[in-house]
């Protein structure tokens, strides 16, 4: 992990800096925020930034949301000024830490942030041919396509990737395409010059130069827009980039991982995606199946979700009983391990005795079909409900006449993310849409005053 400090805080900066080294961080060091965010923008990177609170870290963060570098801040200080961490926390900083610095919390700080590309947990025999792929190819250089339906772990299964690789001690940069206004995707994936377009500040290096050496994930690459696309291929073919605005090709050593939740040859037969692309992007396959079909890592995931959430609120550790783990290995998880770890996040937070009982447990989607039913299942549930579905299908339409089909498809979609508790990536696979559609509706029902979920907690936990 790539720890950044911004500033000075006396002798203590050495003591941080060494307790985040022994604990496996690369750390650099800086002492002004302007000097932090041109090594960000040079393509230094960081996976967090610890910054003092004397230095103006409103300005730090609202530099980094307007040029689009995605890193969390933490503020830390001299003492314990309440009023320091508070004005930290207004101004956007994820936490305050006290110093002298403590080596646990400091830890806990760098495990937070690193927590997911910890392990990748997988002991059901479905799993086990994709692992054995996944260490085969590991240490070559080959291209690999990752698929599978959203929050099956295709981001902790590149990271699993790169750290069985030769790579392993380079940096591992990711990009969400889906994420990233099409404007402004080519800025992020090749970088830009000085005044390229309005806004750029100042000379930026895209995700290409920052992973040089090491490995880039492409994630949710089947949302990239055709024209990007052409100019993916040449910098894959060429392994050259130009930066916008630029004159002189740049040459880029990279290892280079993609995942979509996509059919990618049904997106190619709809010319959505191109074929020579995605060949170049397909040398390796790996396919994660659903958690519905991976029964046997229902538990062990379960409880390294407890173990986690406990450990960051504070809580004891607690055994899940007997019927929580039953009622867990029975249901459909449509949203997968993300789903799975939302539930646990809650149950964590919900349970009352020494253990954590069904009662805590808080399943989504108990009235949703699950995918896996089989044809018996669904003929019978028909059969069942054919003498009522008349009478209800007439109180829905009665329920819609006199309503228009935009008012209708925003209802739907406003409850379909609270249902999701607010993920995005979620209720954008259940409603069968992409994600950026999902986001320009979003933000078009918020601008005309309709009240719109946050996003999720986990919103980008697992992908």
């Amino acid at each position: 992990m790539r720890l950044l400090i911004v500033g000075h805080m006396e002798g203590h900066i050495a003591t941080a800096g060494r307790i985040a080294t022994q604990r496996g961080a690369k750390v650099s060091h800086i002492g002004s925020v302007e000097g932090a965010l041109n090594a960000l923008r040079n393509g230094q990177g960081a996976d967090l930034v610890m910054c003092d609170v004397v230095m103006d870290i409103a300005q730090l963060i609202e530099s980094l949301k307007n040029e689009r570098i995605i890193v969390p801040v933490v503020a830390c200080g001299i003492g314990t000024d309440a009023g320091a961490a508070v004005r930290a926390i207004r101004s956007g900083a994820k936490e305050y830490v006290p110093l002298p610095p403590d080596a646990d919390l400091i830890a806990a700080v760098l495990q937070a942030v690193a927590e997911e590309d910890a392990t990748f947990i997988a002991r059901d025999p479905s799993m086990q041919p994709v692992m054995q792929i996944a260490e085969r190819i590991a240490g070559s250089d080959a291209s690999i396509l990752i698929t599978g339906e959203s929050g099956t772990g295709k981001e902790v299964m590149a990271h699993y990737i790169h750290r069985k690789s030769r790579r392993a001690n380079a940096n591992f940069v990711s990009l969400n395409c889906a994420a990233i206004p099409d404007n402004l995707l080519e800025s992020e994936l090749f970088g830009h010059e000085k005044g390229a377009f309005t806004g750029a500040v100042a000379r930026r290096v895209g995700k290409f130069e920052e992973a040089n050496g090491g490995t880039l994930l492409l994630d949710e690459i089947s949302e990239m827009d055709l024209r990007l696309q052409a100019k993916l291929l040449r910098a894959i073919q060429e392994r050259e980039i130009d930066r916008v605005g630029g004159t002189t090709p740049i040459k880029v050593d990279i290892r280079l991982l993609a995942t979509s939740n996509r059919d990618l040859e049904a997106e190619v037969r709809a010319k959505r995606f191109r074929e020579d692309l995605y060949y170049r992007l397909n040398v390796v396959s790996l396919h994660l199946p659903p958690l519905r079909d991976r029964l046997a890592d229902i538990v062990p995931l379960a409880e390294h979700f407890a173990r986690k959430y406990a450990a960051a609120n504070g809580l004891p550790d607690r055994p899940l009983a007997p019927a929580t783990l039953g009622l867990l290995q029975s249901h459909h998880w449509r949203g997968n391990v993300r789903e799975l770890e939302n539930t646990m996040h809650r149950a964590v937070l919900m349970a009352r005795s020494n253990q954590i009982e069904a009662e805590a447990v808080m399943l989504s989607g108990q009235g949703l079909v699950p995918e896996a039913s089989s044809p018996v299942a669904m003929a019978t549930q028909a059969a069942a409900g054919r003498s009522s579905m008349s009478e209800q299908h007439v109180g829905v339409v009665g329920g819609l006449v006199g309503r228009t089909v935009a008012d209708v498809e925003r209802d739907l979609i406003i409850d379909t993310l609270q249902h999701c508790l607010g993920n995005r990536t979620h209720a954008a696979n259940i409603l069968g849409i992409s994600i950026r559609t999902l986001r320009n509706k979003l933000k078009l029902y918020s601008e005309s005053g309709v009240p719109v979920p946050p996003s999720g907690e986990a919103e980008r936990a697992v992908s």
